[in-house]
């Protein structure tokens, strides 16, 4: 590997992560001097070739909107909880220099999610969430698909979802578990009251249309990967978007890299109770 690939390279860290700050510094300084800088900091690195996110999957997410629109790839240290989408732990500096300078990595692309609200765009890795803001009240909505009505909902609101979303609230909500390559989006309803709805998986090349039907007494939102929230009216258009995610991945060899790997170690995917 190139030591410019090396050299030109930045470190973005969550400040509000205790420690994230002098691990990203103890990176920068093994990758050589690379530049440190947090999330919440408006800053660029010069023509970088990737960026190290340190932070839990919520910075990772923060980070992908943010760097896919430059098409960099970027590679997680995790210091948060579950850590899915970040590949290291704290103390494998030294294993990801070492992997990352043998050219033993690869980069993935991941579908991403886009709307526009008000003439502004607005991207997702994970998912968008269609919700009223009026707590504890039911949303009427309705979803259209390449604009043929598919179904009416009440419900709590309405996930959009991408393969790599599909371990996150769309789990929770009952969604199917999808491999993050396949080129398709997932359409689950929150807290459905009825009997009959069901999550539906369509292709990613599918423009997902969703009509607000009790606008004057519930106020909408649509949310960004749990994140960027947004007020919206009347409906909102979803498809995906131009834009990918890129991910770098190491090869891990022995110690296993695979999706499955991933669900199994990190979700207890498959896992027998222990006695």
């Amino acid at each position: 590997m190139s030591v410019d690939f090396l050299q030109k390279i930045g470190v973005v860290f969550n400040p509000e992560i205790e420690g994230a700050k002098e691990l990203a510094q103890k990176i920068a300084q093994r990758f050589g001097d690379a530049q440190v800088f947090s999330m919440s900091e408006k800053r660029e690195v010069k023509t970088p070739t990737f960026i190290i996110v340190v932070g839990g999957d919520g910075t990772l997410l923060k980070a992908s909107r943010y760097f896919a629109q430059f098409n960099i790839p970027i590679f997680g240290f995790n210091m948060g909880r579950l850590g899915f989408l970040a590949q290291a732990k704290p103390d494998e500096i030294d294993y990801v220099y070492e992997k990352i300078n043998a050219g033993e990595f690869r980069i993935e692309e991941r579908i991403m999610l886009q709307t526009e609200i008000d003439g502004v765009r607005q991207l997702a890795l994970n998912d968008f969430v269609i919700k009223g803001a009026t707590f504890s009240r039911t949303s009427t909505l309705e979803l259209y698909i390449n604009d043929n009505f598919v179904s009416g909902y009440l419900a709590d609101g309405l996930i959009i979802s991408t393969p790599t979303g599909s371990t996150a609230y769309t789990l929770s909500a009952g969604g199917p578990v999808i491999s993050p390559t396949l080129p398709c989006l997932t359409i689950v309803p929150i807290c459905p009251h009825t009997l009959n709805a069901r999550p539906l998986v369509v292709s990613a090349e599918e423009k997902i249309l969703v009509k607000l039907k009790d606008v004057a007494g519930n106020a909408y939102k649509i949310t960004a990967d749990g994140q960027k929230r947004v007020e919206i009216s009347n409906e909102v258009l979803v498809q995906k978007s131009s834009i990918s995610a890129k991910l770098l991945l190491l090869n891990k060899d022995l110690k296993g890299d695979s999706f499955y790997t991933v669900l199994r170690e990190k979700l207890h995917w498959g896992t027998a109770p222990r006695k």
